[in-house]
């Protein structure tokens, strides 16, 4: 089996500083400075943005309507659009190396929605794999409940040498995510229909956030030899130079990035 290395730890705070660790591991694990590196953590309450959200006309509005909501806007590291994370949901990374990164989307993608979609399954869930019309941040390899709810959302990020997955599983809450997202999209200019947006708990109640962490890892160890792990000091000393490109700014305009 190989060997996965396992962090549980959470940044919340700063807001960005969670992202920017993701970043920071990416990086070191293609430089061959760290292994294969599994992150599954409890995040702050942040609304994250993706570089297009970032460059559209109406992403000052939606920010503005993301703090109204009480939410942090961050810039996220992967994913194609808006995506909310509070106390009920999970954030999931996961950085490895490849020499060939934009070769081996798909099979990353269809491990991830696999693993979540297995997990979720353990706990009672209907779970299947693919987008729902009308979700929120659409993709083919979403999570859903019963081909009806969105549960999880999947993206990658790809650099040399390697591949960064990132995930957000709503364990509960799904009113807080509608809520949040209604007046965000509509400031960004993008259809969704509320309904979409679920959560493990409206499926199986009394589902915790701490069963759905266990089910996630214990299907994980199937796969791979688990090996705990704590960010190390090296890379938190690079996630906090990275997490400046990661705050949005308090007076915030349509933006352009690069990379």
């Amino acid at each position: 089996m190989e060997l996965l290395r396992v962090s549980r730890e959470g940044f919340p705070a700063p807001s960005a500083r969670s992202t920017a660790v993701a970043r920071a591991v990416l990086l070191r694990v293609a430089a061959g400075e760290l292994g294969p590196t599994f992150r599954l953590h409890r995040p702050g309450r942040i609304l994250a943005f993706s570089k297009q959200d970032a460059a559209s006309e109406g992403f000052g509005d939606a920010v503005r309507a993301a703090r109204a909501a009480g939410f942090t806007p961050v810039i996220r590291l992967a994913g194609g659009r808006a995506a909310v994370y509070h106390e009920k949901t999970l954030a999931l990374s996961w950085a490895v190396a490849d020499r060939r990164p934009s070769a081996h989307t798909d099979a990353r993608f269809r491990e991830l929605a696999e693993l979540l979609r297995d997990a979720l399954s353990d706990l009672g869930v209907e779970a299947r794999v693919g987008e729902i019309p009308g979700e929120y941040c659409p993709g083919a390899w979403s999570v859903n409940a019963r081909g009806a709810t969105k549960l999880a959302g999947t993206g990658q990020r790809l650099i040399a040498g390697a591949a960064h997955r990132g995930a957000v599983i709503v364990a509960g809450g799904s009113a807080v995510v509608r809520e949040a997202l209604v007046p965000i999209y509509e400031a960004l200019g993008l259809d969704w229909d509320p309904a979409t947006a679920g959560s493990v708990e409206d499926e199986v109640p009394g589902a915790s956030l701490s069963q759905v962490e266990e089910a996630i890892i214990a299907r994980l160890a199937e796969r791979y030899e688990l090996s705990d792990a704590r960010i190390d000091p090296e890379t938190l000393a690079l996630a906090e130079r990275l997490e400046s490109d990661h705050i949005v700014p308090t007076a915030t305009a349509p933006a352009s990035f690069e990379g």
